[in-house]
């Protein structure tokens, strides 16, 4: 039993977003490595856990859906939140028919990946659990359809479906460049984190991600 994982995961919508359109969401062709480790986690995850994006095979063929839908166009102040925390008492709620907007969505559609990540076992956490626990009891949860939370494929709305085994799709035939992509976060100052870019590449409808080290700051 080895320390990679591979899961097919389809849905009827798919958003990854693009963090350049500051307004309207516009998702990336394929799936980024942070929504590949957000599916992984969802199904299994611990302190002593890290899991790295490997790859994405797409098996439907790339389609784009536009349309209008409302969202809220605010957050709860943090002076209010500060303010609840002092007195015990405060203003949390957010009348969503006064912060309502309608924005446009390009999000994809009808998709179906094949997706793999590493598991990586901290040694340097309370949790001294042999690594071929954490095999076993993820193999064990992907078989039986269990998770922390509904596995969804960039942004929560697009809930999806998952599966360890194989099916008898197979990659569909296209390659290109697919430009800068968005790795992840990295948050080792959390006052001020600096995005990760990597250069994306379809493939034979195979995307490869980098090792965190070889990214772009």
């Amino acid at each position: 039993m080895g320390n990679v994982f591979e899961l097919e995961v389809w849905g009827d919508y798919a958003c990854f977003t693009r963090p350049e359109m500051k307004v309207e969401r516009v998702s990336y062709d394929v799936p980024t490595p942070s929504s590949v480790r957000a599916v992984f986690e969802s199904i299994y995850w611990k302190p002593a856990i890290v899991w790295e994006p490997l790859s994405v095979e797409v098996l439907a063929p790339i389609r784009f859906l536009s349309f209008r839908r409302n969202e809220v166009g605010s957050v709860v102040s943090m002076g209010n939140v500060k303010t609840a925390m002092t007195r015990g008492s405060g203003m949390l709620g957010i009348y969503i028919e006064e912060e309502r907007q309608q924005r446009a969505a390009l999000m994809l559609r009808d998709v179906r990946y094949r997706i793999k990540a590493r598991m990586v076992v901290q040694s340097n956490t309370s949790d001294h659990s042999p690594a071929a626990k954490h095999y076993e009891i993820f193999e064990r949860r992907a078989q039986k359809g269990q998770c922390f939370n509904q596995p969804y494929l960039g942004t929560r709305e697009c809930s999806c479906a998952f599966s360890p085994l194989r099916s008898d799709a197979v990659a569909i035939g296209e390659s290109r460049d697919l430009g800068f992509m968005l790795y992840d976060m990295d948050f080792a100052d959390p006052a001020d984190p600096t995005p990760l870019w990597f250069r994306a590449t379809l493939e034979e409808g195979t995307v490869r991600f980098p090792a965190k080290t070889e990214v772009l700051r």
